[in-house]
C-alpha cells in the first residue's frame, strides 16, 4: 500500500510538476468563465480566431525584441477589431471575416516563422511548454488570471444580456460598446496568459469545451459557470497527471479528458432526453 501510495503521489513531489498544475489551474479558472459566454454569444470560432492570429505578433516581437506576450495580446485585439470593423461595414457575415481575418493572420505567422525558425524554435509557443515555466511566467499568467477573473465575475450579469440580445442591452442603458471590447481584451489577454501553458492551438479547447459541457448539463448561467470550471480545473488536473505516467505531452492529453466528458456529457444527455420521451408517451397512452 504505501509503494503505491508512493507511485501515486510522485508526480507532486517534482517541482516542474507542481509548477504546470499551478499555470493550467490559474489559466483554466478564466478560460472555463469565457468558454460560456462564447458558447452562449455563438463566438465559440472567435476563440479559435484570436487563438490562431496571435502567432504573427509572437513572430514579430521576436524578430523586433519585445515581450512575445506583447505582440500576441496586438496581434489578438488587431483580429478581432478588424473582424468587427469588416462585419459592420460589409455586408459577409461575422463568421465569414472571422475565417478570413484568422487564416490570414496565422498565414502570415507560418510564412514569419519560417523564416526565423532556423534561428530559434517557437514551438513552445504553437504547442505549449507547461513542464519548462518558470517563475516569472506564473507572475504573469497569475496576474491575467486574476484581472480577467475579476472581470468577468463583476460583469456576469451585464456580459449575459449583452450575449442573448445586445439591442436589449442598450436599450436598457447597459454600455454595450464597452462590454462588447472589454470582453474582446479579456479575451486576448487569456490567450496570452495561455500560451506558455498549452500554446496557440490547443487553447481552442479550454475557451469552447468547458462552456459547451456544462451547456448540455444545465440551463443556469451561475449553474453553468461552475460546472465549466469544475471541468476545465479537473481534465487540467488528470490530463497533466495522467500524461506523467502515460509519457505524452500534457497540453494534448488535457483536450482529450475534455473530449471524452464532452462525449460522456452528450450520451447522458441522449439518455434522459430519451427517458424523458419514453415517458411522456406512457403517460399519454
Amino acid at each position: 500500500m504505501s509503494d503505491f501510495w508512493m507511485i501515486a503521489t510522485f508526480p507532486f513531489q517534482l517541482d516542474f510538476m507542481l509548477k504546470a498544475f499551478a499555470i493550467t489551474l490559474m489559466v483554466s479558472v478564466p478560460m472555463a468563465l469565457l468558454s460560456c459566454l462564447l458558447v452562449l454569444k455563438g463566438w465559440s470560432l472567435m476563440g479559435d480566431a484570436v487563438s490562431h492570429a496571435v502567432l504573427p505578433g509572437v513572430v514579430l516581437a521576436y524578430m523586433i525584441g519585445l515581450p512575445l506576450g506583447l505582440g500576441a495580446f496586438v496581434a489578438g485585439m488587431v483580429c478581432a477589431l478588424s473582424t468587427g470593423f469588416l462585419a459592420e461595414n460589409s455586408r459577409v457575415k461575422e463568421d465569414t471575416v472571422l475565417g478570413i481575418v484568422f487564416s490570414g493572420m496565422f498565414g502570415l505567422g507560418l510564412v514569419l516563422y519560417v523564416k526565423v525558425h532556423s534561428a530559434v524554435h517557437l514551438d513552445h509557443i504553437l504547442f505549449g511548454d507547461m513542464l519548462g515555466i518558470n517563475g516569472r511566467d506564473l507572475i504573469e499568467a497569475g496576474l491575467i488570471a486574476l484581472a480577467a477573473t475579476a472581470f468577468l465575475v463583476l460583469k456576469r450579469k451585464d456580459l449575459l444580456v449583452h450575449a442573448f440580445d445586445e439591442q436589449h442591452a442598450r436599450a436598457i442603458g447597459l454600455p454595450t460598446k464597452m462590454l462588447h471590447y472589454g470582453l474582446l481584451i479579456v479575451l486576448s489577454l487569456t490567450v496570452v496568459a495561455a500560451l506558455k501553458a498549452v500554446g496557440i492551438i490547443l487553447s481552442v479547447a479550454l475557451l469552447v469545451a468547458p462552456g459547451a459541457i456544462a451547456f448540455l448539463w444545465t440551463r443556469q448561467f451561475s449553474t453553468m459557470l461552475l460546472v465549466a470550471l469544475a471541468v476545465a480545473t479537473g481534465s487540467t488536473l488528470v490530463g497533466i497527471y495522467a500524461s506523467f505516467y502515460i509519457d505524452s505531452a500534457p497540453a494534448p492529453t488535457i483536450v482529450l479528458v475534455m473530449t471524452l466528458a464532452f462525449i460522456a456529457s452528450f450520451l447522458r444527455t441522449m439518455l434522459v432526453a430519451g427517458r424523458r420521451a419514453r415517458q411522456a408517451v406512457s403517460t399519454s397512452q
